[in-house]
């Protein structure tokens, strides 16, 4: 795969990207990343900081007879999103990504890919060692902890940069000038009970929800997947009034950031009842993937027998987290009145889980609109407390407020006209990045977010559009030469 790899083009991005897979670099482990690119900007004679909350940076002067050209911020994070297909034995923390060439589309072999944000940190690298571009002074920006905290982005010093200009490179739409995107808080709640014993007499279920898509929470937030939290509480709350369960444990997602793909419950049926829920089990089954054929055609729901657990969930505890669960606002809340097909706010109930006497529930919200953010905040932090939960509500990060004034957009849409004969698009994003927050240390500075092509990102069907890696490198190289 190295071979095939290494024939593509731009040969020094396709080569760094190729090295960031094999780097183990989930959210929270990025030692050997953080190093591998410290390593790089040292071997190149660059300054290189590392400051407190593990982001680096490496300047790079301006190449000759551009040293009054502004300065420059290339900008991506480190980490990537670790979901893998079940079954899929794949260890992030140590295994390297199993990379898969697919005609004109990189993808991996059951597992998340790390396009988001590989490439962009691969393109940094590149023009750091590239002896050949024109550009002005360059800072590369890596970001530490992106997805999940965005914690990087926070922990960055307000006196650290010096450039005025800022590309960030963590945008999927290969052909789009991103100039906006949304703001969020995370939503959680605890809760701790005693489990009660069960009768002896019941028969034990697991029942499971699989083989959803899955997907980013905010760029494919309006695509109408199913979410298995969602989706679970539902069969559930027709198990119960078909006869009456008894939980023993509930889980569901594992990641904030990701609608969750996999659920499951193990649960309790006294035997006298046990064909009933059978029976409305399988009929809401075959309801909801009806009702999702388009869009899950893989979703499986799935009952079996397994032996019994002796303790679940009180009687009164269950109900509560049903009902919660049920009102608990998930998907699309509003769409913008400003920018026409972008999602304003929206939720996603990414995280549950109920077992050995603690729930937790776990939801990521957001919205181009803090004041609607907080609206959101608010409504969950209420339903929460309905069933006694203690509720955090945290990570709030602004959104960025698109300008269609700005320079450098200007500068760009001219390169991409002027190398592609046609117009980019100008979008923003329903999704969290970076320059919300570092916008909001360094209000000075005009930013662009652009990419390559992307699909899927944050699930095992993660790719990356091969032709659309090269038009990416082409804009930033003409983009850099023109900022003078």
């Amino acid at each position: 795969m190295k071979d095939a790899i290494a024939k593509l083009s731009p040969q020094t991005v396709w080569k760094h990207f190729y090295q960031l897979t094999q780097i183990p670099r989930p959210s929270h482990h990025e030692a050997a990343v953080q190093a591998y690119v410290i390593q790089i900007g040292e071997s190149l004679g660059l300054s290189v900081w590392r400051d407190q909350a593990d982001n680096i940076l490496i300047r790079k002067p301006a190449s000759a007879g551009m040293e009054s050209a502004p300065g420059i911020i290339l900008q991506g994070h480190l980490d990537m999103v670790p979901q893998a297909d079940s079954g899929t034995p794949h260890d992030f923390t140590k295994d390297p990504i199993p990379l898969q060439l697919e005609q004109e589309w990189i993808t991996a072999a059951g597992t998340t890919l790390g396009a988001d944000n590989g490439i962009g940190v691969a393109a940094a690298l590149a023009v750091l060692e590239s002896r050949q571009l024109k550009h002005g002074p360059i800072e590369a920006l890596f970001t530490s902890n992106e997805e999940d905290g965005m914690t990087g982005a926070f922990g960055l010093a307000s006196d650290l940069l010096q450039g005025s200009l800022l590309l960030n490179m963590d945008s999927e739409d290969e052909g789009i000038l991103c100039i906006g995107c949304a703001g969020g808080a995370n939503a959680s709640a605890q809760l701790r009970y005693t489990p009660e014993p069960l009768d002896p007499g019941w028969l034990g279920y697991r029942l499971s929800v699989s083989g959803l898509k899955g997907g980013h929470s905010g760029v494919d937030i309006h695509r109408g997947r199913g979410n298995a939290n969602k989706l679970l509480c539902r069969l559930l709350m027709a198990a119960e009034s078909a006869g009456g369960i008894r939980l023993s444990a509930l889980s569901g997602g594992n990641m904030r950031n990701a609608i969750p793909r996999e659920a499951m419950a193990a649960l309790s049926v006294p035997a006298s009842h046990a064909n009933a829920v059978k029976t409305v089990i399988e009929n809401l089954s075959n309801a909801i993937k009806s009702e999702l054929q388009r869009v899950e055609p893989d979703l499986t729901i799935d009952l079996q027998p397994e032996t019994a657990s002796g303790q679940g969930l009180p009687p009164a505890i269950q109900q509560g987290l049903l009902d919660v669960l049920m009102a608990c606002p998930n998907g699309v809340m509003r769409m913008s009145d400003s920018m026409p097909g972008l999602v304003e706010s929206s939720t996603n109930l990414s995280i549950v889980n109920a077992v050995d006497g603690h729930i937790e529930m776990k939801c990521l919200i957001r919205s181009s609109v803090d004041s609607s953010r907080d609206e959101l905040c608010a409504v969950h932090r209420s339903l929460f407390r309905l069933m006694g939960a203690d509720t955090v509500i945290d990570g709030e990060y602004p959104g960025w407020r698109p300008n269609p004034e700005s320079p450098l957009l200007r500068t760009m849409r001219d390169a991409y006209q002027d190398i592609f004969d046609t117009e980019a698009e100008i979008g923003a994003i329903h999704a969290g990045l970076e320059c919300g927050i570092i916008g909001g240390k360094y209000p000075h500075l005009d930013m662009i977010s652009f990419g390559p092509t992307i699909r899927y990102p944050h699930s095992p069907a993660e790719r990356m559009h091969i032709p659309s890696v090269q038009r990416f490198w082409d804009l930033l190289v003409a983009t850099l030469a023109r900022l003078q």
